[in-house]
């Protein structure tokens, strides 16, 4: 190794919570503004899109209720894989829902019960239920791991399923990891039991460009060097590939409070989200 070279501490930079000291106040304000969502929003909660536990979501729609036409919303919860579910994040649908589009608040089964790979397939035959129930596309917007499964969905060939070659034609990745491989020798990596092999299969750097799509990767720029460099690798690399893609860094912001702005429907992330979801129709 010669003298210019840095010796990166995949450990440190990919946890976030030892990253985010005040990281428990936040999660406890998720659920407690999810939970007051809930209470006040027009939503019909718990329907099943697979047999297992987890597999369900939560479906917020616009106060005058689902609209005539147009896409449905699609967030996908983060957690490494491995911690969460939907009853944290009902809120991220407020921003979206002020504006007029409805949105899909998913679990998902976790690691170690489940592998990256299952869970990857899992969203994907949610998708392909909300096709099915709603017959409108689907605009993924997810956090950390759920912005690595909304670019999963991006990047799938949604025609050989026998449904919309542009299902999923737009996404918002905030925080997300694109390319797993990073993870292997982290303590991240004991429920999720990737080897290399796996990490690159699951990781979207290594699927073929979705060319014709478009994906906003959004980062706090006071998350870890990490974290900044996965969006910015995403972006670069997707849009050589085709994909109109953005680079969103956003200000100070840290992992937890990067996703805050999408309660808020006048917020500038929130505004982003509904043109992407408006461009599709």
């Amino acid at each position: 190794m010669n003298g210019s070279e840095r010796v990166i501490d995949y450990e440190a930079e990919y946890n976030n919570r030892a990253l985010v000291p005040e990281h428990p106040a936040i999660i406890e304000g998720w659920a407690r503004d999810a939970a007051r969502y809930r209470e006040e929003a027009v939503c019909a909660l718990a329907t099943a899109y697979e047999l297992g536990e987890r597999t369900v979501y939560d479906l917020f729609l616009p106060e005058s209720g689902m609209p005539a036409r147009g896409p449905l919303g699609l967030f996908i919860h983060g957690g490494y894989w491995q911690a969460l579910d939907r009853s944290f994040f009902s809120h991220m649908a407020r921003g979206a829902n002020a504006h007029g589009v409805p949105v899909a608040v998913a679990s998902y089964t976790l690691c170690p019960q489940v592998r990256v790979g299952d869970i990857i397939e899992e969203m994907r035959r949610l998708a392909g239920h909300l096709w099915e129930r709603y017959r409108r596309p689907v605009v993924a917007y997810g956090h950390s791991a759920g912005g690595h499964l909304a670019a999963s969905l991006l990047a799938t060939d949604w025609g050989s399923r026998g449904l919309p070659r542009r299902l999923v034609p737009a996404g918002l990745a905030i925080s997300g990891v694109f390319d797993l491989q990073p993870l292997i020798g982290t303590s991240i990596n004991e429920k999720l039991r990737l080897d290399r092999k796996e990490a690159i299969d699951v990781s979207p750097i290594a699927f073929a460009a979705p060319a014709g799509t478009h994906l906003i990767a959004a980062v706090g720029g006071g998350e870890s060097s990490e974290f900044i460099r996965q969006s910015r690798v995403i972006a670069d690399i997707w849009a050589r590939g085709g994909v109109e893609t953005e680079l969103d860094i956003r200000g100070q912001d840290n992992h937890f409070t990067v996703i805050g702005p999408l309660a808020d429907p006048d917020s500038d992330l929130t505004h982003r989200l509904v043109t992407m979801a408006r461009s599709i129709c």
